[in-house]
C-alpha cells in the first residue's frame, strides 16, 4: 500500500505510541473508559485520583502488554497535591502530551423537582424556599472538585504540555476537559448545582483555548460532554428502561441505551491522535441524541 494511504489507516491516524497522558478520575466509570482507551491506542497514561488501593488494584489488572498504566494518586482539590504530581511527571517523563480532566461529583440535589404533586412545587413560595434550602456549602464544594480542578490542574501543567508539543511539528499537546450534556441542556434535572458547574467548565475550556492561542502557546484544548454512561455517578450498570430515568429529560434518548466505553474512549483518542491535531476549542457532545430533543444550548 502506498505511504499516502497507510497513513489514513486507523491504526496510523490514532496512534498514541510515546505519548504521555493523566486522566483525572480515572479509577471508575467514565475517567477508567478513557484512560484504557489511551492505553490501549499506545499511550502510557497515568490513572489519577484519590483512593490509591483502587487505583494500584486497576493498574495490577490489565496486562502490560494490553497498555501502560500508572497509579498515580492524587487530590485534584489541593495544589500542593497536584504540583506533586508535576514533579513525578516531570522527573519521570520530563513532558506531557494528554491531558484529561475528567474528575467530578454530583453535589446538592432537589429530587423532588421533577414530581409535579411534591409539596414544593405547590407554589412560587414554596418552589423558592425549598430551592433555597439547598445547602450554600455544598454548591462550593461541588464547585471546588469539578471547575477549579479543570483551571488549576491545566495551568500546572501547562510547561509539560508546550514540552510535548515539540515532539511533532504536525501536532500539538491536547487538554481534553470532561463535561456534560447536563452543562448544554436547559433543564435543572433534578441538580441546579451540577449542570451550572458543568456548564461552567464548558465555557473555561473555550476560553482557555482562545487564550492560549492568543499567547502562542502550541496547546489545544478540547470538551467532551458526554451523555448517559455507566458510573459511579449514575450506576454501574445501565438497563434500557433506566437510561431515561438517569437523563430525566422531556423526551427520551433516541438511541434507547446508554454510551459505550468504545464511545467515549474512541472520541478522546481521536482529539489526543494525529487525527484530532487540528481541532482546537470544540465541544463534542456524545450523548445518544438526548440534546436534539431536549432543549439545550449547543
Amino acid at each position: 500500500m502506498p505511504d499516502s494511504l497507510a497513513s489514513l489507516r486507523a491504526q496510523s491516524m490514532y496512534d498514541l505510541k510515546g505519548r504521555v497522558a493523566i486522566v483525572t478520575g480515572a479509577g471508575t466509570g467514565i475517567g477508567l473508559m478513557i484512560a484504557k482507551g489511551l492505553a490501549a491506542n499506545g499511550a502510557k497514561v497515568y490513572v489519577a485520583g484519590r483512593r490509591a488501593e483502587l487505583l494500584q488494584k486497576l493498574v495490577d489488572s490489565v496486562p502490560k502488554e494490553e497498555g501502560q498504566l500508572i497509579a498515580l494518586p492524587m487530590d485534584i482539590t489541593q495544589k500542593e497535591s497536584i504540583l506533586a504530581a508535576k514533579r513525578l511527571i516531570q522527573e519521570n517523563d520530563g513532558k506531557l502530551h494528554i491531558l484529561v480532566n475528567n474528575a467530578g461529583q454530583v453535589g446538592p440535589t432537589s429530587l423532588w423537582l421533577g414530581n409535579p404533586d411534591a409539596p414544593e412545587r405547590a407554589n412560587a413560595e414554596t418552589l423558592g424556599n425549598a430551592l433555597f434550602n439547598e445547602d450554600l456549602q455544598g454548591w462550593g464544594d461541588l464547585y471546588a472538585v469539578n471547575v477549579y480542578p479543570v483551571f488549576f490542574m491545566t495551568t500546572a501543567f501547562l510547561g509539560l504540555l508546550d514540552k510535548g508539543s515539540k515532539d511533532d511539528p504536525r501536532w500539538t499537546s491536547n487538554v481534553v476537559n470532561i463535561t456534560s450534556m447536563s452543562g448544554v441542556i436547559k433543564l435543572a434535572q433534578d441538580h441546579f448545582c451540577y449542570n451550572s458547574a458543568k456548564g461552567a467548565v464548558t465555557h473555561l475550556s473555550k476560553i482557555l483555548s482562545t487564550e492560549l492561542h492568543l499567547k502562542k502557546v502550541p496547546v489545544r484544548v478540547n470538551a467532551v460532554a458526554p451523555g448517559v454512561y455507566a458510573s459511579e455517578m449514575t450506576y454501574t450498570t445501565i438497563t434500557r428502561d433506566l437510561v431515561d430515568a438517569v437523563g430525566k429529560g422531556i423526551q427520551p434518548v433516541p438511541l434507547a441505551r446508554d454510551g459505550t466505553d468504545v464511545e467515549i474512549a474512541g472520541t478522546v483518542v481521536y482529539l489526543a491522535s494525529r487525527a484530532g491535531a487540528y481541532t482546537s476549542g470544540q465541544h463534542i457532545v456524545v450523548d445518544g441524541g438526548y440534546c436534539d430533543l431536549n432543549p439545550a444550548v449547543i
